[in-house]
């Protein structure tokens, strides 16, 4: 393999080319230790000791450390990796590495998540947050009729018109304002994933 090109990527690091495709990510010293210049060659023992040693251990730190600080999701955690350049299959290794040690667990952080949240935000909302973190819906939705069946079967509905209501009066809400207004806070609510249904029985009470 030929080294086609070195490209700065910050003071410490530089972006690897072989062949004229991107390779990999390595640190100054590294390029001067692994004689890393255009135009030379490298060994295929040299290839396989930079991805599979050194940039293997480096991509599974990276993972830890990451996840040491706040939970991730399997997408949230890949998507950081995949922004540093790690190439594919080492970010598949270290997402099984992290996963294999249960660091990482989409369940646990979708039932955290829900749990946490459920006396704040309605349902639907919740539903849409952990879809934009990247939890799938097929996956998410029987996790979500768990653990509100475990609240209390259909007490969610109750838990959601009070916090429509103590948005309402957060918002100043009073029945005898302009229907423009009332409009306003009919949207803000349903931004925020409450139903029509229950926002105008909140209003209503």
């Amino acid at each position: 393999m030929i080294v086609t090109d070195v490209i700065e990527l910050d003071k410490k690091r530089s972006k690897v080319f072989l062949d004229g495709e991107f390779a990999f990510v390595l640190y100054k010293g590294e390029l001067r230790d692994y004689k890393i210049k255009v135009g030379s060659d490298l060994s295929l023992n040299t290839y396989d000791e930079i991805t599979g040693t050194v940039l293997s251990k480096r991509v599974k730190l990276r993972a830890m450390n990451l996840l040491q600080k706040k939970d991730y999701t399997e997408k949230q955690l890949r998507d950081k990796l995949i922004e540093g350049l790690y190439p594919d299959n080492l970010v598949d290794e270290a997402i099984n590495y992290v996963k294999s040690y249960k660091y990482l667990d989409d369940e646990r952080y979708t039932r955290d998540y829900i749990t946490y949240h459920m006396s704040m935000r309605s349902r639907n909302r919740i539903i849409q947050d952990l879809v934009q973190k990247g939890i799938k819906k097929d996956f998410l939705m029987p996790i979500v009729e768990e653990i509100y069946e475990e609240a209390g079967g259909d007490a969610d509905t109750d838990v959601e018109l009070e916090q429509i209501q103590k948005l309402l009066i957060k918002k100043h809400y009073d029945k005898d304002m302009e229907y423009k207004d009332k409009q306003k806070i009919m949207a803000f609510l349903m931004r925020r994933g409450y139903s029509m249904d229950k926002i105008k029985r909140a209003m209503e009470c």
